[in-house]
C-alpha cells in the first residue's frame, strides 16, 4: 500500500504526496492530469518500479485535487506549476530527476524546465495535453457555454459537452482557469536540453490527438526524441499492457542516465 504524506507549501496549503526517499539518488517524478489524484494505477506502478530499482520517487496532488487542500475552482496552471516546483524544491532538492507527465501533467512538467533545467535528465509524456484548455476545451465549447463562463465565471461541464475528461460526469471550468492557460503557452517555445524525451500516446485516445505529442517533441532541441504510439491504447494508458510499455521506455532512459 502507498503511504501518503502531506507537504506544507504555505500557511494555508498542504499537498498530498507519495515518495520513495533517497538522499542522493536519481528520482522519478510523476505529475498527474486534470482533476486526477495519486490513488490510481500509474503512480503506484511507477513507485513500484522506483523501489525495485532503488531510485527516488515522488508523485503529488496539486491543490484542489484529490486530498490536497484548496478548491479546484481556485486553481489554475500557474498555481499547479508552483505546487510542483515547491514540492520538488522541498523533497527532491538538488537531486537529478526524470519527469513523467500524464495528460495535463505533461504541461506542468514542461513548465518545470524553467526552474530545474540542469536537474532534469529525462521526460516521459503520457497522452500529453499542453495548452488543452484553449485548444481542446474553449475552442470546442458552444456559444452558450462560453457566455455562461464569461458571465458567471464558471460553468459545470457535463460529460459530452467537452470530451476532455472521460471519467468525470461533470466538473467546473472557470474563466480564470481558461485565461491563465493562455498565459502558460508552451508549444511556441523551444527547450534546449541534451536529455531523453519520449512521448507515449494511445492510438485510440478519444480525448487528446496524437499530434499533441508530436508538438511536444518539436519544441525540444538537442534532445534524443522518441514517439511511441500504443495501438490499442486509450487516453489514460492505465491498463497493465500499456503501463508495461511505458515502464520499458522509462527504464531505457534510466539506464542511459544512471
Amino acid at each position: 500500500m502507498n503511504k501518503f504524506k502531506y507537504l506544507k507549501i504555505s500557511k494555508t496549503k498542504k499537498i498530498r504526496y507519495i515518495d520513495n526517499y533517497y538522499k542522493k539518488k536519481l528520482y522519478i517524478i510523476f505529475l498527474p492530469g486534470f482533476m486526477s489524484d495519486i490513488d490510481g494505477k500509474k503512480p503506484h506502478a511507477f513507485k513500484k518500479y522506483a523501489v525495485k530499482n532503488k531510485l527516488g520517487f515522488l508523485a503529488i496532488e496539486y491543490s484542489g485535487h484529490g486530498k490536497s487542500s484548496g478548491k479546484f475552482t481556485k486553481g489554475n496552471i500557474s498555481e499547479w506549476t508552483i505546487d510542483a516546483k515547491k514540492s520538488i524544491e522541498k523533497i527532491i532538492k538538488k537531486n537529478n530527476f526524470i519527469l513523467i507527465g500524464s495528460s495535463m501533467g505533461a504541461w506542468i512538467a514542461l513548465n518545470q524546465f524553467e526552474y530545474f533545467k540542469k536537474q532534469i535528465k529525462g521526460f516521459v509524456g503520457i497522452g500529453s495535453a499542453p495548452e488543452f484548455l484553449e485548444r481542446l476545451m474553449w475552442k470546442r465549447f458552444n456559444k452558450k457555454i462560453k457566455k455562461e463562463i464569461k458571465e458567471k465565471g464558471v460553468s459545470i461541464i457535463k460529460h459530452g459537452q467537452s470530451k476532455f475528461k472521460q471519467k468525470q460526469h461533470e466538473y467546473p471550468v472557470t474563466y480564470q482557469l481558461i485565461k491563465d492557460g493562455r498565459k502558460n503557452k508552451i508549444l511556441s517555445k523551444k527547450i534546449t536540453a541534451k536529455i531523453y524525451v519520449t512521448m507515449v500516446h494511445g492510438k485510440n485516445d478519444e480525448l487528446v490527438p496524437t499530434s499533441f505529442s508530436r508538438k511536444v517533441l518539436s519544441i525540444f532541441t538537442g534532445a534524443k526524441k522518441k514517439l511511441v504510439i500504443i495501438k490499442k491504447g486509450d487516453h489514460s494508458l492505465s491498463d497493465k499492457s500499456p503501463l508495461k510499455k511505458i515502464i520499458k521506455e522509462l527504464n531505457s532512459i534510466v539506464i542511459n542516465v544512471v
